[in-house]
């Protein structure tokens, strides 16, 4: 389970050529080092910018782009043309280049010299043109990336660069990752469902099929001993009621919520999953739902989709990896209810139990309550409130021919009253550019109802996300209009049909 982001690594990589002499050319490595070493300074790049010699023939190329393919820790490439670097170098690497990379059009002077510039100068400072025939050659080769424009040392591109390198990490971990499926799909639900292989040849991870009995083996063998260290941190971290503690009629079902995450969490780190689901439809051999466990699993980094959503979990999962170390959490979501109030019409979001306390404000409380449906014991599970601000919500669905990202942002409110009746975690937000117009679009987009919410996961990380797997993106926000988006579902329909023979 990846916790550190610095632990990976992206290669800052510059392209040049011998035409201009050996002078330049050291130059253009001081210069490129130099880049490398600000951008790896800077608060907003989340993993460790690594520089390489600069590059200025075909064989050196193609030589990076497998060492960098080979290399374990190497999410991508940062691409930077300090002179014009003639594109026919590149093909032989660029053709063979598995991992991601991103193209910063800078350049290292930030300002013309005006009273001194001579053709020295100009020689040595051609990212301008440079850096055009290294994009014609990533688009000749219809290559997915990147492009961020301005100098190397401000904020912005600083930002936009951290950005692309968290969508470029939670790539790099999906490659090989694994995905549990407890039980199967949930009776004859659609959207949830998916071609797994399909996946896998697009995503690089796989999903794997297990029936609730053998999670339920492994829950059976934990220990009274073990329950009880766990019951502890409960008591510490949580909110616990007088009738959930020792002696209290609501002990026994905090106890078999304790053993189910501790047989849960067993089976996942055993296995080497970062992903899971279950389904309330299947629960063979487990007393009650998992509620608490999910919720604490999710708080620990892995992914989850209920009722064996993988594609939800696997989405999860990845947003995690770009959230790490911002400020905010992320969880799985579904769209439950509509407050349609013509002075503010809101969404509530929440799910039967398993909302991920990352998102929540204050302390959550530890909370035994009946389901309703699943036809089992009551489940324990975490209520909490979610502080107000910005968030985004994302779905990924099998469209058949092809995977569709649909993202939308929302700002989260506060609820209008308080809920005191209502027994699971919950988040009220106003998606963009109102409900009208978002529910309408995401309907028409074919969004599922499940989905990965995010107050740390911006539209920008999930864009560069889709276009790193090289999957359709679709945004709902303040500029969308139905008769246009319309139009681009239209459109979209008509490209990835099209796009087979390219």
């Amino acid at each position: 389970m990846l916790k550190d982001l610095k632990t990976l690594e992206a290669w800052f990589v510059t392209g040049s050529q011998h035409l201009y002499g050996e002078a330049t050319l050291k130059q253009v490595n001081h210069d490129s080092r130099e880049i490398a070493a600000a951008l790896d300074r800077s608060s907003e790049i989340p993993v460790k910018i690594v520089f390489k010699p600069v590059l200025t023939t075909p064989e050196a190329i193609l030589a990076i782009c497998r060492e960098a393919n080979n290399a374990e820790n190497c999410i991508g490439l940062i691409t930077w043309m300090h002179t014009f670097s003639p594109a026919g170098m590149w093909i032989g690497g660029l053709k063979s280049l598995s991992k991601p990379f991103m193209h910063l059009h800078t350049q290292f002077n930030r300002d013309i010299p005006w009273d001194s510039i001579d053709m020295d100068f100009m020689n040595l400072n051609q990212s301008a043109h440079g850096g055009r025939e290294f994009g014609f050659i990533g688009s000749r080769l219809r290559i997915e990336r990147k492009v961020v424009v301005g100098h190397w040392s401000t904020v912005e591109v600083q930002r936009k660069t951290g950005v692309w390198l968290r969508a470029a990490a939670a790539w790099h971990d999906w490659q090989g990752g694994k995905v549990a499926r407890f039980g199967d799909n949930m009776r004859e639900v659609a959207v949830t469902e998916g071609n797994k292989i399909s996946a896998q040849i697009q995503f690089g991870y796989s999903v794997s099929g297990y029936g609730v009995g053998d999670l339920a083996a492994r829950v059976n063998e934990v220990s009274d001993s073990e329950i009880h260290d766990l019951i502890q941190l409960y008591e510490a971290d949580y909110q616990v009621p007088s009738e959930a503690k020792e002696g209290g009629s609501l002990r026994d079902s905090l106890k078999e919520a304790a053993r189910i995450e501790m047989g849960m969490r067993s089976f996942l780190e055993e296995g080497g999953f970062f992903a899971f689901t279950t389904t309330f439809e299947d629960l063979h051999g487990l007393k009650q739902l998992p509620g608490l466990a999910v919720q604490r699993l999710m708080a620990d980094g892995y992914g989850f989709g209920a009722e064996g959503d993988w594609k939800t979990a696997a989405l999860v999962w990845a947003m995690k990896v770009m959230a790490l170390g911002l400020e905010g959490g992320t969880s799985f979501m579904e769209d439950y209810t509509y407050h349609l109030h013509p002075d503010g019409m809101k969404v509530l979001g929440a799910h039967m139990l398993e909302v991920c306390p990352s998102i929540s404000t204050g302390k959550a409380g530890l909370e035994v309550h009946p389901l309703g449906i699943g036809g089992k014991a009551d489940p324990a599970r975490l209520v909490f409130e979610v502080a107000s601000g910005p968030g985004v919500n994302a779905s990924l669905m099998d469209m058949g021919n092809r995977f569709r990202m649909l993202v939308n942002p929302c700002e989260v409110v506060p609820a209008d009253a308080p809920l005191p009746n209502l027994p699971v975690a919950r988040v009220v937000w106003q998606p963009a550019p109102n409900l009208e117009v978002a529910a309408g679009a995401w309907i028409l987009a074919g969004g599922a109802h499940h989905t990965g919410f995010s107050m740390a996961v911006t539209a920008e990380h999930l864009e560069d996300f889709s276009e790193i797997a090289g999957i359709e993106y679709l945004l709902i926000d303040d500029n969308t209009v139905i008769s246009s988006f319309k139009k681009e579902l239209r459109w979209n329909d008509l490209y990835y049909h099209l796009a087979k023979g390219i």
